[in-house]
């Protein structure tokens, strides 16, 4: 017999995970949320800056206040992009977004993940639906008509109508429901690292599409920016190896020494870059969200902010089941998936579209490229819809 029994069994807590257990728990619904390796508490962060860094659209910070851990960051540790300044690999391809022209008050905000991963587990404990199994890892899992089980590696077995799977782009959930995924790496590293700069950054994020990766600088507050450069991996690795003072000569000559004199701040990681789909997000008992269901390339931003419309979704498709009481009903998670499948594509599509389009030598490809920068930076209505689906 199980041990406990909750209305949904969340396997993941990172920011994805975490965000849709303490939606769900405001939600009125019981939750058990197992993850083998909890956040550190923001404590232990001291002043130090993260080298993992998300663009937060003001849709998902919007989710998150309603999860009430975006009021719990600091007000000194984020800071509003207001601007953004995109260049292709030839003089005069730019595009340029503004927050003002777009009747917005920011694009964007610029978010550590160890301050917000904190937060979000801040509200998971404070929660009285939510019950935590961590650390705690996942041993087996079986889906019948009427319930889930999920046993525990020390044993324990839960129970519940739903499981979901926030595990990750290995996602265990998903490879023992059978879900099919198809992954492709790109040979790409996105190599991470934050920099003093000379020039004040003015709210404004950078990103060059450079004939050797895409490389993007993201505001920090105060006079600091948080470096994307998504690069092959020869390359990639080239710039892990080089010293403090190299790696910010290089950088700064690749941004055309817009923010002026650079200065390492945070050394620089890597992590492989990959798009990855997914042949479905639900099955009887079982959904999918964040990185579980789909990876995109970086040079948009969106990864985690498709995680959290994910998580905002699926909370919202339980939360307005009615009289179908069941939350893991086949056809009530169909909702869910379809209300889902148009956005996850579109971002694949785009994404992977823009990496190999930039990525390609070939003469007529380039010229093409950065005639298309110059266009979409017309007043025309694809730079409205860009602009709309970022924020969302």
């Amino acid at each position: 017999m199980p041990s406990s029994i909750f209305d949904v069994i969340v396997a993941g807590g990172g920011l994805v995970g975490a965000s849709l257990a303490v939606a769900l728990g405001r939600g009125g619904l019981t939750v058990a949320l197992v993850e083998p390796q909890p956040p550190a508490p923001v404590t232990s962060l001291g002043d130090a800056w993260d080298s993992r860094i998300y663009a937060i659209s003001p849709g998902s910070a919007a989710f998150l206040e309603s999860c009430g851990a975006w009021q719990q960051l600091p007000a000194e540790r984020l800071t509003r992009v207001e601007t953004m300044q995109v260049f292709g690999d030839e003089p005069g391809a730019r595009l340029e977004f503004s927050a003002y022209d777009c009747g917005l008050r920011e694009l964007a905000f610029i978010v550590e993940n160890g301050r917000l991963h904190a937060a979000l587990w801040r509200s998971l404990r404070e929660s009285e639906n939510v019950t935590l199994f961590s650390p705690g890892r996942c041993g087996a899992l079986a889906r019948g008509l009427d319930a889930a089980t999920l046993t525990l590696d020390d044993g324990s077995v839960l129970a519940s109508q739903l499981i979901v799977g926030a595990d990750g782009a290995e996602s265990w959930v998903r490879g023992e429901a059978g879900i099919k995924a198809s992954a492709v790496p790109y040979g790409q590293l996105g190599v991470v690292a934050n920099f003093a700069v000379g020039t004040p950054h003015r709210e404004t994020a950078y990103q060059w599409f450079r004939r050797d990766g895409v490389l993007a600088l993201l505001p920090l507050p105060g006079e600091r920016v948080s470096m994307v450069w998504s690069t092959a991996e020869s390359h990639g690795r080239e710039l892990l190896s080089l010293a403090p003072e190299a790696l910010a000569a290089r950088v700064e000559a690749a941004s055309q020494g817009v923010l002026g004199a650079l200065q390492v701040v945070t050394p620089a990681a890597a992590f492989p870059l990959q798009l990855q789909r997914v042949a479905q997000l639900v099955a009887p008992r079982l959904a999918l969200v964040g990185d579980a269901a789909h990876n995109v390339h970086p040079l948009a931003g969106q990864g985690v902010n498709l995680g959290f419309r994910d998580a905002r979704e699926l909370a919202r498709v339980l939360a307005g089941r009615g009289a179908q009481s069941d939350c893991g009903d086949y056809h009530l998670l169909r909702r869910y998936e379809r209300a889902r499948r148009e956005d996850i594509l579109a971002m694949q599509l785009a994404t992977d579209g823009l990496q190999k389009l930039f990525a390609s030598g070939k003469v007529w490809l380039q010229r093409a490229r950065n005639l298309g920068l110059k266009f979409t930076n017309l007043p025309t209505p694809l730079k409205q819809w860009l602009v709309r689906h970022a924020v969302a």
